[in-house]
């Protein structure tokens, strides 16, 4: 049996620094009033707001606000655009750190697609 090395949400917020630092130059200087936070797990309602059961479906990151694709210069965002990363989910069904860390890196690429107006068929498209 291999033994694993727990992971506390600190390293998680960690890696999810390291994940935006390592993004492209012409990414990173694309994302502004972008709020990156850790939380435990998805509520209830953000789950049905996607779509899905709360009893049975995982949720490891979700962005809320207003993709890049849909702003305009006459009505930007009030508020800033949110990227949440889950720790429970995450760290549960990842116990491996090598494997958290790519789960952490994929999730958060994903919703970072999305703020740049990508739907979920382009995101698979490019592996997210």
């Amino acid at each position: 049996m291999q033994n694993f090395v727990a992971v506390d949400t600190a390293e998680l917020e960690k890696e999810a620094t390291r994940v935006l630092e390592r993004l492209p130059k012409k990414f990173r200087s694309r994302l502004h009033n972008v709020a990156i936070v850790v939380e435990k797990k998805p509520t209830k309602s953000q789950l049905r707001a996607m779509g899905l059961d709360p009893e049975r479906d995982v949720l490891y990151g979700l962005y809320e606000g207003t993709p890049l694709s849909e702003r305009s210069a006459f009505h930007p965002p009030l508020l800033p655009d949110k990227i949440t990363i889950f720790s429970e989910p995450l760290m549960r069904d990842f116990p491996d750190p090598t494997e958290l860390r790519r789960q952490i890196r994929l999730t958060l690429l994903h919703e970072i697609a999305h703020y740049f107006g990508m739907d979920e068929d382009e995101i698979e498209d490019l592996g997210y």
